[in-house]
């Protein structure tokens, strides 16, 4: 059983990620830090996890753990994932890893000189839902993929919230716009060569709140649209010249909707609905990570497939300062 410390309480550990590490087969959660400890203690007693620790320090410096997870900050993930790693711990760290993909660079030197396994936390990779889309594409069931269209949306202008704050990495793109780059990556084992991309900015939080984006993959492109303060949405579509494939709920599935895919054929006469029931991909994904450090050989999400996610983020941003195109 794989040892995890949770650096912090926050409430996508709480919500998700901790009960998956608990229901785990390899896996178990054995201590929780904070820098208030009784914060800690609540919620280690709410999961009847033995440990609970005031600091982030105490934690890694303890042999009660083998590895961490880290929900804090987007712009603490780097930091105290080299921490980690130089602890001798193993890393699960959410998604966005990193504000710039050359930060990436100093936690793959910490993870290679610590022999450590470290990797970002996109749960969708580990999903059912999404390893059929991919196997569906490469055993050529749509033909030729053309275009990808996706769109993730949600409203919040809450002012404490991190997602609306740039001091810790909050913004749209980090937030939700890493989803469609990923899961087209994912699932088509290619790579955007250009960018071309709009963004907007809120004027009292200075976070990007809304970008609509174009992206030359060679062969085929992926059109996007993610927002914070819009209407819930969630979708994607992979059209080919055979048909096309729609994710229903491709992101949040647990809370989302349906975890459905359809496959249509080329004149929309026929269509086949695949159902995964309960996929539940947080608990896949731990326990995968898991298996990683026991055998090696797992396939995770990579840090050089983080940084590479990263490099698609930065030229959004890049692009939408400009007309025309930037190359990735």
């Amino acid at each position: 059983m794989l040892r995890f410390g949770i650096i912090s309480t926050a409430k996508i550990g709480r919500d998700n990620v901790v009960p998956a590490i608990q229901d785990a087969e390899n896996c178990v959660v054995t201590a929780v830090a904070s820098r208030d400890l009784a914060r800690a203690r609540e919620m280690a007693d709410r999961f009847s996890v033995p440990h609970a620790f005031g600091s982030y320090e105490e934690m890694l410096a303890s042999d009660l753990i083998d590895a961490v997870y880290i929900p804090l900050p987007t712009s603490q993930h780097i930091e105290w994932s080299i921490k980690a790693a130089d602890a001798g711990k193993h890393v699960l760290c959410e998604k966005p890893l990193a504000l710039k993909s050359g930060d990436i660079d100093d936690l793959i030197a910490a993870r290679d000189r610590n022999r450590v396994v470290v990797t970002e936390a996109y749960m969708i990779t580990y999903s059912p839902v999404w390893q059929k889309v991919r196997s569906l594409i490469d055993e050529g069931a749509i033909g030729s993929l053309r275009h990808v269209q996706g769109a993730f949306t949600y409203f919040n202008r809450d002012p404490a919230n991190m997602r609306n704050v740039p001091e810790l990495g909050g913004g749209g793109l980090p937030d939700i716009g890493v989803y469609p780059v990923m899961g087209t990556r994912f699932s088509t084992g290619k790579e955007p060569l250009w960018i071309q991309a709009i963004t907007e900015r809120d004027p009292d939080f200075g976070t990007d709140i809304y970008s609509s984006v174009k992206a030359d993959f060679g062969d085929f492109e992926l059109s996007f649209y993610i927002s914070t303060q819009m209407a819930n949405r969630q979708v994607m579509v992979f059209h080919g010249t055979e048909g096309y494939i729609e994710v229903k709920s491709p992101f949040n599935a647990n809370r989302w909707g349906p975890e459905e895919i359809e496959l249509a054929d080329r004149s929309h006469t026929e269509s086949r609905i695949f159902r995964f029931q309960d996929s539940r991909q947080y608990k896949r994904q731990v326990e995968a990570f898991a298996r990683a450090v026991t055998n090696g050989k797992e396939e995770i999400v990579t840090l050089e497939n983080s940084k590479l996610n990263q490099k698609v983020i930065d030229a959004i941003y890049r692009a939408s300062e400009k007309d025309g195109w930037e190359a990735v």
